[in-house]
């Protein structure tokens, strides 16, 4: 499964260019990190309350998950932080945050199916609660903002327990068997590159979406044709939904 594929490519590349830091994942990490808090559901944290917001006052605020097979991508779990740490950050910042989810060959199917685990595996970020960190997802504006507690900064939140959250619940996808999650706080980063890709990424999306809905449509006469073309994989899925039909 190649669609996502040049996205992460160049994301990679592009962030390969940055200074990162390689955070510990599972039985590596701290206690305290390693068993952060899950609040279990949604909270509210007020302004009064937070230290700052990542992505607030309308900074970049990018959250994009990707999905491929190719374990070059993704060849184990891992987490990277590209800038400051939470206990280090004292205002509101830019922030970005990718995952990249290797999923099984055999597992993710075609057409429904396929369409279905992608949007599935996307919709992680809405089932993780970690205690004094607060998600804050405009999808119409595509926007991930967090709100950050004081008092869960002061208990030992980092990006090392928030990472390892993510981990667990995107694990919790039977398809799934590595993920490589990437925190983003540096200023000095081109953020409108990274929300290039998620603009990319959800296009794609929506273009599978498109051709389930309609699968004999006229590809001349289509308004996705662009991105069909550009997209190694697109058109063929689909030829292939165009068989099934047949």
């Amino acid at each position: 499964m190649r669609l996502y594929d040049e996205i992460i490519h160049d994301i990679l590349t592009f962030l390969g260019e940055q200074d990162a830091h390689i955070l510990p994942v599972g039985a590596a990490a701290d206690p305290v990190s390693r068993d952060w808090q899950d609040a279990g559901k949604a909270m509210m944290i007020l302004q009064s309350d937070m230290a700052y917001e990542l992505g607030g006052h309308n900074l970049p605020a990018v959250g994009n998950t990707l999905v491929t097979t190719g374990k070059d991508f993704v060849p184990e779990d891992e987490i990277i932080l590209i800038g400051k740490d939470l206990p280090e950050i004292t205002e509101d910042t830019p922030y970005a945050r990718i995952a990249l989810v290797r999923v099984a060959e055999d597992s993710i199917g075609t057409g429904d199916r396929l369409y279905n685990t992608i949007r599935n595996i996307g919709y992680f970020r809405y089932h993780i609660y970690p205690k004094g960190f607060m998600l804050r997802v405009s999808s119409s504006n595509d926007r991930e903002s967090v709100r950050v507690e004081a008092e869960a900064l002061n208990e030992g939140l980092n990006f090392t327990a928030i990472g390892n959250a993510m981990l667990r619940a995107l694990h919790l996808h039977k398809e799934v068997e590595a993920v490589r999650i990437i925190f983003v706080t540096d200023p000095k980063v081109d953020y409108g590159r990274l929300q290039d890709g998620l603009k990319k990424n959800k296009q794609i999306t929506a273009t599978i979406d498109h051709m389930l809905k309609d699968v004999n449509m006229d590809c001349g006469s289509c308004g996705l044709q662009e991105i069909c073309d550009e997209i190694e994989g697109l058109r063929e899925m689909h030829f292939g939904m165009s068989e099934e039909h047949t």
